[in-house]
């Protein structure tokens, strides 16, 4: 048993000595890597967070632009057929002054039709007559 001394205590000095310089740094490493690998998850993750907060701010910005997009388009086409109305409006009553004035025009017309109508008819009623009494006067003589 005394032989064995010197390896039991050679034994404890080699798991010491491994202990000190090769698992010890080598766990060291281990979890500072562990750390790190950690460190980089939380900061993938959070940098997800934030690209999803960036993302919806985007959406409803988005939405935001197209509403007033969608209000600016309808707000011009109101405009746009409110001044077709009134266009329209304007035509409507320029054409029905022009047919009322061409209506009283042809009404004078009409009216100085049948009294030029009148007069040629009076003088051509003469005219007639004169005629039938010639021929009456001359098969007479």
């Amino acid at each position: 048993m005394l032989k064995a001394i010197p390896t039991i205590l050679l034994l404890i000095l080699v798991y010491y000595y491994l202990k000190a310089m090769l698992f010890g740094p080598l766990e060291k490493v281990l979890r500072e890597r562990d750390e790190l690998t950690e460190g980089a998850r939380r900061a993938a993750g959070s940098s997800l967070e934030e690209a999803d907060r960036k993302e919806r701010e985007y959406e409803q910005k988005f939405a935001t632009a197209r509403a007033e997009v969608y209000r600016l388009q309808e707000e011009t086409r109101r405009k746009w057929l409110e001044d077709q109305a009134a266009q329209v409006g304007a035509e409507r009553s320029r054409i029905e002054e022009r047919i009322r004035a061409e209506k009283e025009r042809i009404a004078i017309e009409a009216a100085q039709a049948r009294q030029n109508l009148t007069i040629p008819s009076a003088e051509l009623a003469e005219q007639i007559a004169g005629t039938i009494l010639a021929r009456k006067a001359g098969s007479a003589t």
